[in-house]
């Protein structure tokens, strides 16, 4: 008996013999070695009755032929995918993604400035691209042995004022200073540098450019009076120009001096890069203020004829003005010191008010020049003893940028929203146009400055409501208007086809002279033969009502000031409105106001 773990006995059948048991166990024995021979064959022979497996022998590697093949027709498949994909993408319609189209402005920019083309006198360059333009006024300054060939011609007439047109140049150039990324980005940036150089070189001619100083200066070529045969007595393309143009001279001319001297200090930080005209500029710019300052006087009090046309009403102003721009064209401390003496700000109307103040044009630069003397303080501090004035002149932009906005009524509009600055005058836009481009500017300065906007008394302005009235002005003027006309030629489906403009309402081929054959275009119903692309007319009268007749000057007739103003606009709202300005450029010629920092002390050795 043996014990039984399970519990209870384990008891052995005595009925079976020994010999059962033991051939038992034989055949257990038998049955697992077999098994065992079996299982040893299958794990060291595999199993005998299956298909050997075919292998490839690759050198460095042995695999099976499916799993070749396999990769193999993977392969295949990759290939043809991707050269159907690459044939697909060759042989499909290409769709590009075109850039946005220009802007209204950035289509109005490039004509205005064919404006300046269709206006030059003397001998034209080559690419001038104005069809019915040619040469003009190649004996200018021969009655005096002057060569005063060159220039602008003033508007719809052929007489060069150099007054107005230096304030031209200047008004290109501020605008050039500002945007010039802008003037590149719409491939204008060469073609308005040519305009402001065919302008500066001729006024480099109206006085001795080279000498160390300067006592008397050309202020007109051409004559206006209209009493005999002249500019205004005469309609005559400038090619045909068969009257005296007498060339006028002058000793006293304070404010003519000081704006060309604006106008050369101006152009020479747009010229820059060349170092020999840009010094030419500035040389030229600080005789011609030095006799500003030192033969005072008004230029038209001294030149009869211009007074009817061009009458100055002061010269402080440009004191102020030519003293800025000196200033940065320099980084002479004297001119910052003028300009921020008190008395000179007070004489140019800087503290007092009047009905005209704010208003920016050819005659009157104070703002101009207050915006100017901002940016100085906005964006670069000098602080004492300049910051008193400075502040003053701060604070006094704040209060015209307000007095633009049409909520404050300081200014009279047209039912259709025109403000007008010269309240209610003849020829509005041309102040539009200033005021339009002085709003952008300041709003630019703002952001420039990391500062959100500017206050109208309690009122909190952000820096975007001056440039929605910019645009709002500028909008009346490409169309936006009662009336649906384009006031710049050859702008839109409507504009003014009757200008007052001698070269572009007299055919290309026929011969003019101060008669009939002159006359006849002058007084004909027929549109003008010549479209002068760019020019902003006078424009509409209080109530926007407008008469496109040739006879009718103040509404029709375009000047250079006025399509200056219209350029400095235009590039100023073109493109993205967070584009903003060149901020530093115009600081090139000032040097640091503050001493630098003395250097670090060498290391202290015991």
């Amino acid at each position: 008996m043996y014990h039984n773990s399970w519990g209870g006995p384990l008891e052995l059948d005595p009925s079976v013999n020994e010999e059962d048991q033991s051939n038992r166990s034989m055949d257990l024995d038998r049955a697992a070695l077999q098994k065992l021979e079996e299982t040893q064959q299958s794990w060291l022979l595999g199993a005998g009755e299956k298909k050997r497996k075919k292998t490839i022998d690759l050198g460095c590697i042995v695999c099976s032929q499916k799993l070749f093949l396999g990769i193999v027709y993977a392969i295949l498949a990759v290939g043809f995918i991707a050269g159907f994909t690459v044939l697909i993408v060759k042989t499909a319609p290409r769709h590009h993604r075109h850039p946005s189209p220009p802007d209204n402005y950035t289509l109005a920019l490039h004509k205005a400035l064919k404006f300046f083309n269709a206006q030059k006198s003397g001998k034209l360059p080559h690419g001038n691209n104005i069809s019915y333009r040619g040469d003009s006024g190649l004996k200018d300054g021969s009655d005096n042995q002057a060569d005063l060939v060159g220039g602008y011609y003033d508007a719809g007439d052929n007489i060069k004022f150099h007054f107005p047109q230096a304030f031209a140049m200047t008004l290109l150039s501020w605008s050039v200073i500002e945007y010039s990324s802008k003037y590149e980005a719409v491939g204008e940036l060469g073609h308005v540098k040519d305009l402001i150089k065919w302008g500066t070189d001729y006024l480099l001619k109206t006085f001795n450019a080279s000498a160390p100083s300067v006592n008397s200066i050309y202020a007109q070529v051409g004559k206006g009076r209209g009493d005999s045969p002249d500019d205004h007595f005469c309609w005559e393309r400038p090619e045909d120009m068969d009257y005296p143009r007498p060339s006028m001279q002058t000793g006293t001319a304070s404010d003519l001096a000081a704006e060309m001297a604006a106008a050369l200090a101006a152009a020479s930080i747009v010229f820059k890069g060349n170092s020999a005209y840009s010094q030419k500029l500035v040389h030229g710019a600080d005789i011609l203020f030095k006799m500003s300052r030192d033969r005072r006087g008004r230029y038209s009090a001294s030149v009869p004829d211009a007074a009817g046309f061009y009458n100055s009403s002061g010269y402080y102003d440009e004191y102020l003005w030519g003293g800025a721009w000196l200033y940065y064209a320099t980084g002479n401390i004297s001119y910052l010191q003028l300009v921020t003496t008190y008395g000179i700000g007070r004489h140019a109307g800087a503290y007092r008010n009047s009905q005209f103040y704010g208003v920016f044009n050819w005659d009157n630069k104070l703002i101009g020049a207050q915006v100017l003397l901002t940016r100085l303080r906005m964006l670069q501090g000098p602080g004492y003893p300049y910051e008193t004035v400075l502040k003053s002149f701060h604070n006094q932009t704040d209060i015209v940028m307000c007095s633009y906005l049409p909520v404050y009524k300081i200014f009279p509009k047209t039912p259709g929203g025109l403000v007008l600055f010269n309240r209610g005058g003849p020829a509005p836009l041309q102040y539009s146009v200033n005021a339009a481009f002085l709003a952008t500017l300041y709003s630019d300065y703002l952001l420039a400055a990391d500062i959100p906007g500017w206050s109208c008394g309690p009122q909190l302005y952000k820096a975007d409501k001056l440039r929605e009235f910019a645009k709002s002005q500028m909008d009346y003027i490409l169309g936006k208007n009662p009336r649906h006309m384009s006031y710049v030629v050859g702008f839109g489906n409507k504009y003014p086809k009757y200008v007052h403009h001698r070269a572009a309402s007299v055919p290309k081929n026929r011969k003019t002279a101060c008669d009939v054959s002159g006359f006849k275009w002058r007084d004909s119903k027929q549109p003008n033969p010549n479209v002068i692309e760019g020019a902003l007319v006078g424009g509409p009268d209080p109530k926007d009502r407008f008469q496109d007749k040739r006879g009718n000057y103040n509404f029709t007739e375009p000047t250079i000031a006025g399509n200056a103003g219209l350029v400095a606009a235009l590039i100023a709202l073109s493109g993205k409105d967070d584009a903003g300005i060149d901020a530093m450029t115009i600081f090139s010629a000032i040097p640091p106001m503050f001493p630098a920092p003395p250097p670090p002390s060498p290391p202290w050795t015991p």
